[in-house]
């Protein structure tokens, strides 16, 4: 079998604030005087505590600083693990709303992605997601922010509890689509059928998680008819309790399914993994062959919003990876 932590990767689902070293939290709370959160625990007892956790680690965060030091990290760490683009997922509109400047932990955070993209040889693009339980509001100062960065934020989209319905966001999401901003939703994580297809309803290009979709036959075909691919997080599945184990994921189904399927991982604080050893799981629990890693890793890249010579390079290095001989 092939070193997977060698293969090209593209990262589409992953949330910034979920992948700052334990080390960084803690001297940026300290700095901040804060006191951080304890580490997360191996599963939660419900939605509602990984969202308060959630809630605490954002709040450590203060000054532009900050916001560019966890951004340089993720860059320099995502690129050691073998990813070569990501789209990296950050709740803008809600730090700067948290901070009383509308524009500072973007800014600081474009700034610390392009100084560790240029130090690591990794390309990003960011989505600003939204809570479905927040303001109408503050989806349209999310979407002000990526119409002020076109070339850097590729898409927004809603996030949190299922239960909140998206109709609420339909004339913002409609604005995002005619100014060309791209539309990517959490759907079908703790929601069923029906949450997948409202978000398609709102111009889902991808669906974040979208496990639910396989409730409903013709769902699932309809998201195979768009092309809508998902992004799916196993050990972020197992964690927060969306499915039993990884042995149990449906990661299987999707895939019979005919639907598009990539791997992600949400959130590496709480699932205990990063994109390789996300890889990893998926080649144990499921005996995929080294040309089934690959397909996951070419899904990813024809569903991300890369520049289109960014895809021609992953997939040359994709081929490259599938070419030479196993260790």
């Amino acid at each position: 079998m092939r070193d997977l932590a060698r293969l090209p990767k593209a990262h589409l689902h992953v949330h910034l604030e979920s992948t700052i070293r334990p080390a960084t939290l803690r001297e940026i709370a300290a700095a901040n005087g804060i006191e951080p959160p304890e580490a997360a625990p191996e599963r939660f007892a419900g939605f509602r505590a990984f969202a308060d956790r959630g809630a605490r680690v954002r709040s450590c965060l203060r000054r532009p600083a900050d916001f560019a030091r966890i951004a340089r990290e993720f860059a320099a760490d995502e690129a050691a693990d073998g990813t070569r683009y990501a789209e990296v997922t950050f709740s803008a509109a809600a730090h700067g709303e948290r901070l009383g400047d509308a524009r500072m932990p973007l800014e600081a955070v474009l700034s610390g992605l392009a100084q560790g993209g240029a130090a690591h040889g990794l390309h990003t693009r960011l989505i600003l997601d939204h809570s479905r339980r927040r303001p109408v509001q503050r989806a349209r100062r999310t979407l002000a922010l990526a119409l002020e960065h076109p070339e850097h934020v590729a898409a927004i989209g809603m996030a949190g509890e299922e239960s909140y319905p998206l109709a609420p966001f339909a004339e913002v999401l409609d604005e995002a689509a005619r100014a060309g901003v791209g539309i990517v939703h959490h759907a079908g994580e703790a929601g069923g059928a029906a949450s997948v297809a409202e978000a398609l309803d709102t111009g889902a290009q991808r669906i974040g998680h979208g496990l639910g979709a396989l409730g409903d036959a013709a769902v699932v075909e309809r998201v195979r008819a768009q092309g809508a691919a998902l992004e799916v997080c196993c050990s972020s599945n197992v964690a927060l309790g969306f499915a039993p184990s990884l042995a149990e994921h449906p990661l299987p189904r999707l895939r019979e399914a005919g639907l598009a399927v990539t791997l992600n991982t949400d959130v590496p604080d709480v699932a205990r993994t990063s994109l390789t050893r996300e890889y990893e799981r998926v080649r144990e629990a499921f005996g995929c062959s080294d040309a089934e890693m690959a397909a996951f890793a070419r899904a990813a890249v024809a569903a991300s919003f890369a520049p289109a010579q960014v895809k021609r390079g992953i997939e040359a290095g994709i081929g490259t990876w599938l070419a030479a001989p196993p260790a």
